[in-house]
Order: structure tokens, then C-alpha cells, then sequence
């Protein structure tokens, strides 16, 4: 078969199209670093590379999740500490209270001391993260979580909600103790003999008044119950470095699966460079032949 003039010059033409196009592609792998440079060049990876980005933009949002939990945590976990610090110092004053050689001034004195402990111990009960939120009042979290009353002790005004931030797929993380959980109220015998719930506070208050009375009985029941405001402490404290812990391995983890998703990712879009500038010579050799 004849070939015209006009068709060779179109196929030629036509070549010379293709040879120029493919060349500007391999420029544009290299300007960008990047195999895929759009998603009509390969479906099935670029799709590939979509999800990708999505569980890692996933993972990201679940260590800056993980970040804010360790924050306030650690922030609860510091208040319980001082708390517990106090709350050993109060007990030191009230079985030196308690012993028999002291008269009623110098109990008075203790009281004193006492009375300043036990409003460092609210002020702890009130304390606050980062972003102004009440450590320990559930989810009223704008509110602090024991308020003063008029005529008594102070009342937990928070809540019972606990609340957990979700830190992978299947698994959430809590990030605040309610203020009961922490400062736990006492059972007590009334004169009756009814149980009764007595608020932690109430503890340290009637101590304090027990104190100012020099009221044997009620110092040494006082210092009973003492014991019983500082295990709730402690288990509270407990619990949240459980939690601590529990973030520590999930940052381990986060950051592994997020080092697997970015690795494989660049394994998919990332250039060879070496094959690409090869490539790249070949086909400027191609289009000068064809020129």
C-alpha cells in the first residue's frame, strides 16, 4: 500500500505528540517527586493513595485525641497528689489532736492549721486544665465542682458523667474522675444507729469542730475517717495513672501504624528519581529522533 505524503507527515506528527507528552509527564514526576501526578494516570493507585491519606489524616486526629486526654490526666493526676499530701498533714495534726496531754488551746491551735488544709484540699477539689475546664465535675465542666454553702460544708455541684475520648477505632480512653469517685463521702452510725452518707468535707469540717470543742470522740473518729477520705484518694490516683499508662501504650501504638501507613504511602507515590532522570533521557533522545 501507497503512502501518502499527508499521512505519513499526520503519523508522524502524531508520534512526535506522543513522545512530547509522555516526556512532560516524566518532567512533571520529577518537578513534583511524585509517581502519580494525577488520578487519570493510574485509578487503582490513586485510590489506593486516597485511602491511605485518610487513615493517616485518621490516625493524626487520634493522636492530637490522645494528647489532650494525657494532658488533663496528668493535670488531675497532680491535683490528687497535692491532695494526698495535705490530707497527710491533716492526719499528722489530728492524732497529735488526740493525744490526751494537750489541752483545749492548743487543740484550738491545731484547728487552725487544720482549717487552712482543709480549704487547700477544696481549692484542689476545683481544680482546673489547660482551658479553664473543671478537673473533677463530670461534665458540668464550666462550674466548679464543690461549692461553699451557707450553712455547711461544701457541696459537690458536678455530676456522675464520665467521660471518654475515642483514641483508635475500637478503643476510648476516659478523661475525668467526678468529683465522688475522688473525694469520696464516709458512711458514719448516726445515734440511731442508721448509716448515714457524710460529704468529704463534712469529714474535715466536723473534725475541725471536734477540735475546737476538745471533743475526744469525735477527734478519734475523725482520724478513722481520715483513713477512709485518703483510700479514696489513693484508688482515685490509681485509676488515673492506669489511664496514663493506657495512653503511653496507645501513642506507641498510633505512632507505629502511623510510621506503616506514611511508609506505605511512599512506597505507592514516591519517585524513583534514578529511573525517572533515565527515563526521562531516553525519551528527550526519542523526541529529538522524531523531531
Amino acid at each position: 500500500m501507497k503512502v501518502s505524503t499527508s499521512l505519513f507527515f499526520e503519523r508522524a506528527s502524531a508520534q512526535l505528540g506522543n513522545v512530547q507528552g509522555s516526556l512532560a509527564k516524566t518532567q512533571e514526576q520529577l518537578s513534583t517527586g511524585k509517581q502519580i501526578t494525577k488520578p487519570s494516570d493510574e485509578p487503582d493507585k490513586a485510590s489506593l493513595v486516597t485511602r491511605l491519606e485518610s487513615e493517616i489524616a485518621r490516625q493524626k486526629s487520634y493522636q492530637g485525641n490522645i494528647k489532650s486526654i494525657e494532658i488533663r490526666l496528668m493535670a488531675g493526676e497532680t491535683a490528687l497528689t497535692s491532695t494526698s499530701d495535705v490530707m497527710f498533714r491533716m492526719k499528722e495534726l489530728a492524732v497529735q489532736a488526740a493525744n490526751d496531754t494537750l489541752g483545749a488551746a492548743d487543740r484550738k491551735t491545731i484547728s487552725l492549721e487544720m482549717t487552712e488544709l482543709r480549704n487547700q484540699i477544696v481549692s484542689l477539689a476545683n481544680s482546673q486544665d489547660s482551658n479553664g475546664n473543671y478537673l473533677f465535675a463530670g461534665s458540668r465542666v464550666k462550674q466548679p465542682a464543690f461549692a461553699e454553702t451557707a450553712n455547711g460544708s461544701p457541696m459537690y455541684m458536678g455530676d456522675q458523667t464520665r467521660m471518654n475520648v475515642r483514641v483508635s477505632e475500637q478503643q476510648s480512653i476516659p478523661v475525668n474522675r467526678t468529683g465522688t469517685d475522688a473525694f469520696v463521702p464516709v458512711s458514719r452510725l448516726d445515734k440511731n444507729g442508721v448509716t448515714i452518707g457524710v460529704g468529704f468535707f463534712q469529714v474535715m469540717d466536723n473534725l475541725i469542730a471536734g477540735l475546737n470543742t476538745a471533743n475526744g470522740n469525735d477527734i478519734r473518729r475523725g482520724i478513722g475517717e481520715l483513713d477512709t477520705l485518703q483510700n479514696g484518694l489513693s484508688l482515685a490516683h490509681a485509676q488515673v495513672g492506669t489511664n496514663l499508662n493506657m495512653v503511653d501504650q496507645q501513642t506507641m501504638i498510633l505512632e507505629d501504624t502511623a510510621l506503616n501507613l506514611k511508609s506505605t504511602l511512599s512506597s505507592i507515590e514516591d519517585l524513583d528519581y534514578a529511573s525517572a532522570i533515565t527515563k526521562m533521557n531516553q525519551q528527550m533522545m526519542s523526541l529529538e529522533a522524531a523531531q
